[in-house]
């Protein structure tokens, strides 16, 4: 009896302590359970982190280096523009120096077109200056009074006014072509126009006067195409 009592008061402990031990056991678990659970998520957010910051670390570089290539391409193009644009103002430059010379040229060449056209028939008309000069003293050497209305010369009249009519054609002639005669009597000596055979000292008159013209002068549009030959009073002193 006693046995019996005491093997159920035994079961009843050993239930008792299982019970116990499957309780102790059973927290230890669940509290182990929640630290790993609690565990990853804090690692989940720190890789989560970890990862940002590498994204991070590794965007800011690589955005530094996207800048730096902007800035030198930038620079180049700046680069380039300006060699273009050098390039361009030597280009400008020459051509301005192109068109200068093209029109000094052409004005050259309008100058000297205009001097052939003026001065083409200066050859020949200086070779006919020796017949005005022969039909001047034809008509110079004539005696006044043989030309008089009171002279029965008539013959000797009708060749003086033909030679006169002769000279006076040819000088038309020079004229229409830009070649007039001067005669600088009485005119005051200029070595430019005059060219002096001889000088008399002449009581009476200024020196340096024209008083004798041997061969009248001829000008060709303005320039000299052959001097007076004169004769020029001397100073006395």
């Amino acid at each position: 009896m006693s046995l019996a009592i005491f093997s159920s008061s035994l079961k009843s402990s050993a239930f008792k302590t299982a019970r116990v031990a499957t309780t102790i056991t059973s927290r230890p678990s669940s509290a182990i359970w929640s630290q790993r659970f609690y565990s990853t998520e804090n690692n989940k957010d720190d890789n989560k982190d970890t990862k940002e910051a590498v994204q991070e670390g590794a965007a800011a570089p690589v955005g530094e280096a996207t800048e730096a290539a902007a800035e030198q391409k930038n620079s180049a193009h700046e680069e380039a523009l300006a060699a273009k644009d050098k390039q361009l103002a030597e280009v400008k430059d020459r051509l301005l120096r192109t068109l200068a010379d093209m029109e000094n040229l052409r004005q050259r060449t309008a100058k000297e077109v205009a001097n052939t056209k003026d001065y083409a028939i200066q050859k020949f008309a200086k070779d006919l200056l020796d017949t005005a000069d022969i039909l001047n003293m034809a008509i110079k050497n004539v005696p006044q009074e043989e030309l008089a209305e009171s002279s029965t010369n008539t013959h000797l009249k009708s060749l003086h006014t033909g030679v006169a009519m002769t000279r006076d054609e040819l000088l038309k002639t020079f004229k229409r072509y830009g070649v007039e005669s001067f005669d600088p009597m009485n005119e005051k000596f200029d070595p430019n126009l005059h060219q002096a055979n001889f000088q008399v000292p002449m009581p009476g008159k200024e020196p340096g006067t024209v008083f004798d013209v041997q061969k009248i002068g001829f000008m060709i549009k303005g320039r000299v195409l052959r001097p007076a030959q004169v004769g020029v009073v001397q100073s006395t002193d």
